[in-house]
C-alpha cells in the first residue's frame, strides 16, 4: 500500500488511465468485429466503410498512446489486405461466371 501522497496520487492516475484505455481498446475490438462480420457477409461497399471507420479508431487510439503506432499500422494493413483479397476473389468469380 502506498504512504507518500504522490504515490496515492499515482495509484488514483493509473487507475482513471487503465479504465480510459481498457475502454478505447474494448472499442477498437467491436469496431474490427463488425468490420470482419460484414466482410464475411460478403457487402464490399459496406465492409469498406466499415474499414475506414476501423482505421480512423485506430489512428485515434494510437494518438493518444494507448496503442503503438506501429501496431495500429500493421493492423491497418492487414485489415487492408483482407479487404482487398475479398474484392479480388470476388473479381475473379465475377469474371469465371461471365465467360
Amino acid at each position: 500500500m502506498a504512504h507518500s501522497l504522490s504515490a496515492k496520487k499515482r495509484i488514483r492516475q493509473s487507475i482513471r488511465r487503465r479504465a480510459r484505455n481498457r475502454a478505447r481498446k474494448e472499442l477498437l475490438k467491436e469496431q474490427t468485429k463488425v468490420f470482419l462480420s460484414t466482410l464475411s457477409g460478403g457487402d464490399l461497399k459496406k465492409a469498406e466503410a466499415e474499414l475506414r471507420k476501423t482505421v480512423s479508431r485506430l489512428d485515434r487510439v494510437a494518438s493518444k498512446n494507448t496503442i503503438h503506432k506501429n501496431t495500429a499500422s500493421r493492423k491497418r494493413s492487414r485489415l487492408t489486405r483482407r479487404l482487398n483479397a475479398a474484392r479480388a476473389s470476388a473479381t475473379t468469380k465475377g469474371a469465371g461466371a461471365k465467360t
